[in-house]
């Protein structure tokens, strides 16, 4: 395997994408896994493509990816975060276009943690009068 052109880290939610982009054909690859076997939904694969897209780059760069936490809609979310990193190292004239896009932007949303005496993060247990 050629050594990578450049790395970079992506993140939503609970998930870390480690992505590494090599010149090549379009390939991606997930945790040693075809992007269409790891990502079934076309909508997450969709969402994890898009900063090739528009970048103008999806049939010139390879991507290999580490993927770990969180559910599949994290995931993909951090791929895209990660790819859109990577892009912006490799071609800084990428920059503008994904920053419009908002695919640089760090989504930091999570989720709320339980508090004592409650039975979630803010749903209380019911009233009961008598």
């Amino acid at each position: 395997m050629p050594k990578p052109l450049v790395q970079a880290t992506g993140r939503r939610k609970q998930a870390v994408a480690r992505v590494r982009l090599r010149p090549g054909a379009g390939l991606i690859t997930i945790n040693r896994r075809k992007f269409e076997d790891y990502f079934p939904s076309a909508t997450n694969r969709m969402l994890a493509s898009e900063p090739l897209r528009v970048a103008g780059k999806a049939d010139e760069l390879d991507v290999d990816v580490t993927i770990d936490g969180g559910g599949t809609s994290g995931q993909a979310g951090a791929l895209r975060h990660g790819i859109a990193r990577a892009l912006v190292e490799v071609d800084p004239e990428t920059r503008a276009s994904l920053k419009k896009a908002g695919m640089l932007t760090r989504d930091a949303r999570e989720k709320e943690s339980k508090k004592y005496g409650l039975k979630k993060a803010r749903k209380a247990p019911q009233y009961s009068k008598r």
